[in-house]
């Protein structure tokens, strides 16, 4: 893909995100959540590609715009495109951290066609790649990732979702001796700050929706880190869905390569409000600062974009 495409993504991202921003803290997910699909598709059509959406929000008779399987683009190379216009609505809707805009994009057939549901899922940064197993138990897989790491297990982080589910799963890891941070919402951003050194997160763990899985694996592949999924249906109509969406083994683990093919994909996520990595939307009196990720397999690229964007003047008074 061309390198130059990943300045239009971040354009995308970042038009989604500024949509949605003044939604913050008003308790409206869904009417967050419209205004920046609208941005996103709006902003996608002026993107030299003929672009598919395989991960959207939802199929064409539940979502009218970036709907599985939508057109999008003004022409040129064939990809895949996965998207999240708003990735954590309920924070936005309360006001809290973690909320981004992202999307995830390789070459038609790249990525995996996930339903929508709930998948299992473990990541680890590049430094631990190769040392996880989801069938192990977490005392296990920490250990394995503290050698690679050369820490202690009580040296580690692991994030995961605050649900009752994971009661088993919060026990071991606590068992174990390792750190652990509950999150509310949203498991792209903390997969992707496994991925990175330093962010203090050293692996997610844990059942959260399947897009999202895909989501994350392609910002985790760009920065060199490992994971592995299990897709979970819950009944006879969530597995004839897998069925349908090509998937035909459903217990079967699904590596990063699985979840994201070939040696091309970029990955894109603008923050909404404040994150680990990113600084959440900063409005002042004519404009918005923005702060994206923007990511590329192919070239091992990961740039950090600090824009600032004139909503009525051209006279910008840029403030730190």
């Amino acid at each position: 893909m061309n390198r130059e495409l990943c300045m239009e993504f971040v354009r995308v991202t970042e038009a989604a995100a500024i949509a949605c921003g003044h939604s913050v803290g008003r308790g409206d997910k869904n009417g967050a959540d419209q205004l920046a699909v609208d941005a996103m598709r709006k902003m996608f059509d002026t993107v030299n590609i003929s672009g598919t959406v395989v991960i959207g929000e939802g199929e064409l008779d539940e979502a009218p715009m970036l709907y599985i399987g939508e057109k999008v683009g003004a022409g040129g190379l064939e990809v895949d495109i996965a998207v999240d216009p708003v990735e954590g609505t309920n924070l936005v809707a309360k006001g809290q951290p973690g909320a981004i805009a992202v999307i995830a994009i390789a070459p038609r057939g790249c990525l995996l066609h996930a339903p929508d549901m709930y998948m299992d899922k473990i990541a680890v940064g590049p430094r631990a790649k190769g040392c996880i197993n989801i069938d192990d138990s977490v005392e296990d897989n920490l250990s394995r990732v503290a050698k690679a790491l050369d820490r202690q297990i009580s040296d580690l982080t692991v994030v995961a979702l605050d649900r009752p589910r994971h009661k088993k799963l919060i026990d071991g890891v606590r068992a174990a001796g390792a750190r652990i941070k509950l999150i509310t919402d949203g498991d792209v951003d903390p997969i992707i700050n496994a991925g990175i050194e330093g962010s203090g997160v050293h692996m997610y763990i844990g059942k959260g929706g399947a897009p999202e899985g895909v989501l994350a694996a392609a910002g985790l592949k760009c920065l060199g880190g490992d994971m592995q999924a299990r897709l979970c249906p819950e009944n006879d109509a969530e597995v004839a869905r897998c069925l349908k969406m090509g998937i035909g083994d459903i217990n079967r683990v699904l590596t990063i390569e699985d979840l994201v093919k070939g040696d091309d994909c970029m990955f894109t996520s603008t923050a909404i409000t404040e994150c680990d990595l990113l600084h959440g939307l900063r409005y002042f009196g004519n404009g918005v600062r923005t702060h994206t990720v923007s990511m590329r397999y192919a070239t091992g690229t990961v740039r950090f974009v600090d824009a600032i964007h004139s909503f009525n003047s051209k006279d910008i008074h840029v403030k730190l």
